[in-house]
């Protein structure tokens, strides 16, 4: 397997970097952002840096369970050429070939001279990996041939042959006791000792002793794991109809936009306040749910979701108190239409690193998390949505996720594609398919058209996907004698805010149904409508005759709206009703008030009007404030808005940036590799950058250097060396002069040649 077309193989990493084309090097640094952050000078720098131990992890992370277990047997066959690799992988050919293929495109695995071998430091990131790895490995120097391992392990006694099993399976690594290391076949009087004696063990540091690859190997039937691990998990899938599932999830996504809209119109009047902590409080999160007919999982999700969209943040009140607003943005957001209003919140779910499914847990210290609270994020929810998304659309047209095995399924299926991802990456699997649901990216357990169009990241197109399927909104309701009002579809937007001014929700479903009360009237009357323009309204929007028990109960609220009047005394009172006024005066929940009456119409408070007028209203009053020359003001609440977020870009404009500054990179470090290459070949590498980009290719090659190296006195020399390990700040190589390996920290190293 030649990737890179050259005619002899690379000395070093960077040196067949170079040789790849650009196409091949773009390729790399999407693959790996991290690498082109900043901008490597030339391809010893981007090779220098793809060995870091931080590069690695990220790279590892990404890879599913076949590709880190070729890229296992790539570290236990050693240096060696692609058909051995695939040949002791225990997965069809062409799927290994595949996956080899990936390692070499990632930059983990290149083609020396004497045949592909790993990334230096991949090894050590590999380690700690129950269930992912072999846990062999590499072979010896000098393996013994598969006839002759298998040749002793056929004369070991049943006792030694119960050992050897037992190490292979426990990580290849064990204690030798008191067994003698060195001992013949025939003098071997303990179970360690025969395998000691046939170098079916071999001893390493202390009494520790480990299991050579080959021996592995040998015992797993020429593979490095017993079974297959190019079986990917199927997924658990039943028969559904597919206009079902379109059906479901476009009213799912309606709902969201409708709940999103009414939340955030509420909030704009009666903001509620930020804790001290960062976030919002348990009972405001309770009133949410009251407010959206929702639990309070479906409450912290919608206000998850408008925070990540950027229709909610933290701004403050008239008072200067700190409260969570509806942004400037929801206003231009509110007139949109409501599929390109989806697609808009769906975006911001899907980028979002919140995690709303942990609110109202509890977390180590036995702290309940709280909605918006700043620490609720984790860097793996993104790729956990969005591997969710990309696996559920696997699942064929006409088909959903089989109720109670579908969703496990699904997690296993992913657990595959990414095996080295903590437990909690299963959690947030399952809670992206949850939020999806509810959300309207999927519907009864499947994806619709719009749902594989967000998928595969095309927003927009998933807007104009569902949007034939959304519910057509109506402008007229039922007005029914029971004082109740059916809207027998979703409602306009604005008769819709209306409308849930002056009723209360009682019921959604197919028809929402709203029910008209005292207090529900009130509410419009205290924003500035009159007695007229309620009816006015209500005759607008009913396809039948306003009922007469409507007419009475507006009546009856109008005409008892204002009969107590509030100024400034600190506040006055004033009614027409002498006994209504006394009774309020009297009422012992109205003692805080401080009230007292100077004449049988006329009542003064110690409250000022800011608390006077809330409490009143709760203790059944329908007070209004009345200014100096005898005139009524009705004060119509503002709607607040907090800033929005700067910086927000339409979709696709952050991946064409990404795009854009990908391709810069790879022009750079194409300019530094013609930069490098017209200095002279003999100047030495002072540079910080250029020294550890010679030491990594020294450590890719094999090759021996000399380094000008600073002692602990200050004194410059040079050392001759074989370098073996960086990392950390800190070279460890093996000194020709001490003969022994050594370390030598980076910074003291001023200057690395060829030897």
């Amino acid at each position: 397997m030649s990737s890179s077309g050259r005619a002899t193989p690379a000395r070093t990493l960077a040196e067949q970097l170079r040789a790849w084309p650009d196409e091949r090097l773009v390729a790399l640094l999407r693959a790996r952002p991290d690498l082109a952050t900043p901008a490597p000078q030339d391809s010893s720098q981007l090779a220098s840096r793809a060995a870091t131990r931080s590069s690695l992890h990220r790279a590892l992370d990404g890879l599913d369970r076949l590709e880190l277990s070729v890229l296992d047997a790539l570290l236990v066959a050693g240096q060696t050429t692609s058909e051995e690799v695939i040949s002791i992988v225990r997965a069809d050919p062409d799927h290994a070939a595949r996956a080899l293929q990936r390692l070499l495109d990632l930059a983990l695995a290149w083609e020396a001279p004497g045949g592909i071998r790993a990334l230096s430091g991949v090894a050590d990131a590999m380690r700690g990996m129950p269930g992912v790895t072999s846990g062999l490995r590499p072979s010896s120097p000098d393996p013994a041939a598969p006839a002759e391992i298998a040749a002793r392990i056929a004369e070991l006694s049943p006792a030694a042959a119960a050992l050897l099993d037992h190490v292979a399976a426990h990580g290849g690594e064990g204690t030798t006791g008191a067994a003698r290391r060195t001992v013949s076949p025939a003098e071997a009087a303990s179970p360690a000792e025969e395998l000691l004696s046939r170098r079916l063990l071999v001893p390493r540091e202390g009494d520790t002793v480990v299991l050579p690859g080959e021996v592995g190997l040998a015992l797993r039937g020429g593979r490095t794991t017993t079974e297959p691990v190019d079986d990917v998990p199927p997924l658990a899938t039943s028969p559904r109809d597919a206009a079902l599932v379109a059906r479901t999830a476009a009213g799912a996504a309606f709902d969201v936009v409708r709940r999103v809209e009414l939340l955030l119109d509420h909030w704009g009047v009666e903001p509620p306040s930020v804790l001290r902590s960062g976030g919002l409080a348990v009972r405001d999160l309770k009133a949410v749910a009251r407010e959206l007919h929702v639990d309070e999982p479906g409450a912290a999700l919608l206000v998850e979701v408008a925070q990540a969209t950027g229709l909610v943040a933290e701004g403050t009140e008239p008072d200067g108190s700190p409260a969570w607003l509806p942004t400037d943005e929801f206003d231009v957001w509110s007139g949109r239409p409501i599929s390109e209003r989806w697609a808009r919140l769906v975006g911001g779910w899907l980028a979002s690193s919140r995690v709303p499914s942990l609110v109202g847990r509890r977390d180590a210290a036995g702290k309940t998390w709280n909605a918006l609270a700043p620490e609720l994020s984790s860097g793996l929810t993104e790729e956990a949505r969005r591997l969710a998304l990309q696996v559920l659309a696997e699942v064929p047209d006409g088909e959903v996720l089989a109720a109670g095995t579908g969703i496990p399924s699904l997690v296993q299926r992913v657990g595959w594609l990414r095996p080295r991802r903590p437990t909690i990456f299963s959690d947030l699997v399952a809670a992206a398919l949850s939020e999806a649901a509810v959300l309207g990216v999927s519907g009864a357990g499947a994806l619709p058209p719009s749902g594989r169009l967000v998928a595969a990241g095309d927003l927009p197109g998933a807007a104009e996907a569902i949007d034939p399927h959304l519910p057509r909104p109506v402008e007229k309701v039922l007005l029914q004698a029971d004082l109740t009002a059916v809207a027998p579809g979703p409602l306009e937007t604005e008769v819709a805010r209306r409308l849930h001014l002056l009723a209360d929700v009682e019921s959604r479903g197919g028809a929402t149904v709203y029910r008209f009360t005292s207090g529900s009237l009130r509410r419009g009357f205290d924003a500035g409508w009159s007695a007229l323009e309620v009816r006015d309204f209500l005759t607008s929007v009913s396809q039948t005759p306003v009922p007469q028990p409507l007419e009475f109960l507006v009546d009856d609220v109008a005409r008892t709206f204002g009969s107590v009047r509030v100024g400034h005394a600190e506040a006055f009172l004033r009614a027409d009703d002498e006994a209504a006024l006394a009774a309020l005066v009297h009422d012992p929940r109205a003692r805080t008030l401080g009230l007292r009456l100077l004449a049988p119409t006329v009542a003064i408070a110690t409250s000022p009007l800011d608390v006077l007028l809330p409490r009143l209203r709760e203790l059944g009053a329908a007070p209004v404030v009345e200014a100096a020359d005898g005139t009524v003001r009705v004060s119509r609440p503002d709607l607040q808005r907090a800033r929005s977020r700067r910086g927000r870009r339409p979709a696709g404009a952050v991946e064409a940036r990404q795009a854009a500054q990908v391709q810069a990179v790879a022009t750079a470090i194409r300019a530094g590799d013609r930069a490098e290459a017209s200095r002279p070949p003999t100047v030495a590498t002072i540079s910080p950058s250029g020294a550890l980009a010679a030491l990594r290719d020294a450590i890719e090659g094999g090759s021996t250097v000399v380094i000008g190296y600073v002692d602990n006195h200050g004194a410059t020399g040079e050392r001759v060396v074989d370098p073996r390990r960086l990392d950390g700040g800190r070279l460890s190589a093996y000194d020709h002069r001490a003969d022994a390996v050594r370390e030598f920290a980076v910074h003291r190293i001023t200057g690395v040649r060829q030897a």
